[in-house]
């Protein structure tokens, strides 16, 4: 199924991605839009195709039907106006943190004094400004990981793309972490996609979750909780309900996928 379209800035329409032309659809014909300002997230198990259709979004593969615009703009390359947060921080173990976040800005052109402002602004606000010019070594993994959110979002991106960036940390910290991203996208009104395999975490961040299963999204759910979000939200009935209807709807699409074929 495919999520009701409403006036958006991402749109993915009939998209789909083939590694070969015989081969099977790792992407199936998804259409999804995600408004301006929206938090999206993406739910599915290992193996369903969400991080390749988050490759997709950004640009770093292109589909082999179907399109992806943002901003009325279809993607023909890496997309300018995203930025994108890995499984892992990917930092360069020579460079400071400041200078990690600075990395995007550096690849382009020699970074002036307002990028090097914007970059230790990004850091005060991810609670690392003590720590700008030490080295990944030298930082905890979660550090590293709101050094990799600070990057991925200076230059002021209207999309943020986020493959599971949190998935390693341990579970007080990946919280803190989530606080962080809403935080940041809540203060320049940036646009998320943000995939993950943990139910609590879409339900958390998202206005609409999306389950991707075999390449296709199954289901999609507006989340109906108010912003900002606190962490006395995941104990709600509410929030509850909508973790326990994701999980269902998980179960039974795995139930279907592994049924034998008649």
């Amino acid at each position: 199924m495919s999520i009701e379209p409403k006036p958006g800035f991402v749109t993915i329409e009939r998209a789909g991605y083939r590694y070969d032309a015989a081969g099977p659809a790792v992407v199936d014909a998804i259409d999804w839009t995600i408004p301006r300002g929206e938090i999206h997230c993406l739910l599915g198990r290992s193996g369903c195709g969400k991080t390749t259709l988050l490759k997709l979004a950004a640009g770093l593969l292109m589909p082999t039907e179907g399109a992806i615009r943002i901003g009325g703009e279809a993607l023909a390359g890496p997309s300018p106006r995203a930025g994108f947060v890995f499984q892992a921080p990917t930092l360069l173990g020579w460079l400071s943190a400041l200078d990690n976040v600075l990395l995007p800005i550096s690849l382009k052109r020699r970074p002036a004094v307002a990028d090097e402002d914007e970059a230790l602004d990004l850091l005060n606000r991810v609670g690392l400004a003590d720590f700008a010019h030490r080295r990944p070594s030298a930082l905890s993994g979660g550090q590293q990981s709101r050094v990799a959110v600070a990057r991925a979002l200076v230059g002021n991106p209207d999309l943020l793309l986020l493959d599971e960036p949190f998935a390693a940390l341990d579970a007080l910290t990946r919280e803190e972490l989530q606080d962080d991203l809403l935080r940041l996208c809540a203060l320049n009104g940036t646009t998320a996609l943000f995939v993950t395999h943990d139910i609590g975490e879409a339900v958390y961040l998202a206005d609409t979750v999306a389950v991707m299963e075999a390449g296709r999204i199954t289901h999609g759910r507006r989340i109906e909780l108010a912003r900002p979000r606190h962490r006395d939200m995941r104990y709600a009935p509410s929030f509850i309900a909508a973790c326990r209807e994701l999980r269902d709807v998980m179960d039974g699409a795995a139930t279907v996928s592994r049924r034998p074929a008649a």
